[in-house]
């Protein structure tokens, strides 16, 4: 949170949180962000729910994304993208495999190129965002996939059988 904070304060942008606070991170919560939450472009909305995520992420200029470890898969960046919301997003763990950077989003190595990328958003079509999300991560999509690697391993598996009646 410390470095989306410093990032929005960088770019110039009020920065909304919602996130929630576990138990094992409270005390770094207290001790190092919760002071951050006085300055006048911050706004903590707390955890929100699923029917409350899609007004918020809709809402976004973009998705800040400042993770620091490898995030073996980003939904919540999925779910920005299906309301049409870029993403900026630190390159770590599953986030090259999500963002399509220029397209859906910028991937940036740290804070600098993050700020510069901010510059940048209104570069990207939101209604693209949406439809790349509709091309690769829908149920539909996900499921007619594993369909057709099923496909795939049964006709290597064997040989075709029929019901054959005399």
């Amino acid at each position: 949170m410390d470095r989306a904070i410093h990032i929005a304060e960088r770019a110039g942008l009020p920065i909304k949180i919602a996130a929630k606070i576990d138990p094992v991170d409270r005390h770094y919560f207290e001790e190092q962000i919760k002071p951050l939450m006085s300055l006048p472009f911050v706004e903590y909305i707390g955890e929100i729910n699923d029917a409350q995520k899609p007004h918020f992420l809709s809402g976004a200029i973009a998705l800040l994304v400042s993770i620091d470890w490898p995030e073996p898969f980003g939904l919540v960046m999925i779910e920005a993208m299906a309301c049409g919301t870029p993403a900026i997003a630190f390159n770590r763990g599953s986030v090259p495999e999500i963002i399509e950077d220029g397209l859906t989003g910028y991937i940036v190595e740290d804070e600098t190129s993050a700020v510069a990328a901010v510059s940048r958003l209104s570069a990207l079509s939101r209604q693209r965002v949406r439809a790349r999300f509709e091309e690769r991560f829908t149920a539909r999509r996900m499921a007619n996939e594993y369909l057709a690697v099923y496909r795939s391993l049964a006709k290597q598996a064997g040989p075709d059988l029929r019901l054959v009646t005399t």
